[in-house]
């Protein structure tokens, strides 16, 4: 009976840190798309949503809704579960599958460029409409295809970035390059996305606020598809451009806004995408002490 009260009380007090503790801005910026060579602080969990939602010109508006779940290991190793689904107008809500990334530091401290290597496996349907990157030859018509058809199809992926990063004057700048891989068949897939972003003010003010201009980012991202391995480039592919906006409240909760304009034929004309997460500090170190602690007492 003992065992069962302690138990119960280390729950509770993870639960308390995670309401009650302060928490921290994360580096990643106002983007959606982009990486940064910015890794999670060590034995923090940041909580995100991303949502995307658009209307392709022969389908039904959707919105896209993916849950992130990200801890930083060690300095130079981050991994992140997602947890996809979505809602298509007139049609269904499904659960579309779910991603392990994992991203990887190359180099100790702050260089002129800074490498990351990203691996991701995505076991997913083709009714996903998460967005999180445009591939190959991705392009509104995927996003029109009726869920009962859709989720039928089981996508079983390897995606590889190659992520740089830099800080020069105040401005983050990061590019993508992405490769990806069904594990079963079709060709290698390529994509890119490139960014830039700075906050608005870079003295923060000694007092708590919310409006201060040091915490709001602003930056622009473009990505798009790069066809295959046999039809590499940029013919019949889809390219996106648009504005990012992020805003952290004092208690460190951040919002994030892009409209994502399209640029080519294929692509949607408009995906409008927001966010919400936030960072518990030090969660690692909280829970490990919680569930430990108590080992050995009656």
């Amino acid at each position: 009976m003992n065992r069962r009260r302690h138990k119960k009380r280390s729950y509770a007090i993870v639960a308390g840190y995670c309401l009650l503790l302060p928490i921290a801005w994360s580096g990643e910026g106002p983007f959606f798309i982009i990486y940064t060579h910015q890794m999670e602080e060590p034995r923090n969990l940041e909580i995100a949503m991303k949502n995307v939602a658009g209307r392709p010109r022969d389908g039904n508006l959707f919105l896209g809704v993916i849950t992130e779940l990200e801890y930083g290991v060690t300095g130079w190793w981050t991994t992140e579960f997602y947890l996809d689904g979505q809602a298509t107008r007139h049609e269904s809500t499904v659960f579309t599958g779910y991603r392990w990334e994992n991203r990887f530091r190359l180099l100790s401290g702050e260089h002129w460029i800074n490498p990351v290597l990203y691996v991701e496996f995505e076991n997913i349907s083709g009714a996903d409409k998460g967005l999180l990157e445009i591939v190959g030859h991705d392009g509104e018509a995927d996003f029109a295809s009726p869920n009962a058809e859709a989720r039928l199809e089981k996508k079983r992926e390897v995606e590889a970035k190659l992520i740089l990063g830099s800080h020069i004057k105040g401005w983050t700048i990061a590019e993508n390059f992405i490769a990806e891989k069904n594990v079963r068949h079709a060709p290698f897939e390529f994509g890119y996305a490139i960014g830039a972003s700075r906050p608005l003010a870079f003295a923060a003010r000694p007092e708590r606020c919310n409006m201060c201009p040091e915490n709001f980012q602003v930056g622009a991202e473009m990505y798009g598809g790069l066809g295959t391995h046999s039809r590499f480039g940029v013919h019949d592919t889809s390219h996106y451009v648009g504005p990012t906006m992020a805003w952290t409240l004092a208690n460190g909760t951040r919002f994030t806004f892009s409209p994502s304009f399209g640029t080519t034929e294929s692509s949607a004309r408009l995906l409008v995408r927001f966010g919400v997460s936030y960072e518990v500090a030090q969660f690692g170190r909280l829970a490990r002490s919680a569930f430990s602690g108590n080992r050995g007492r009656p």
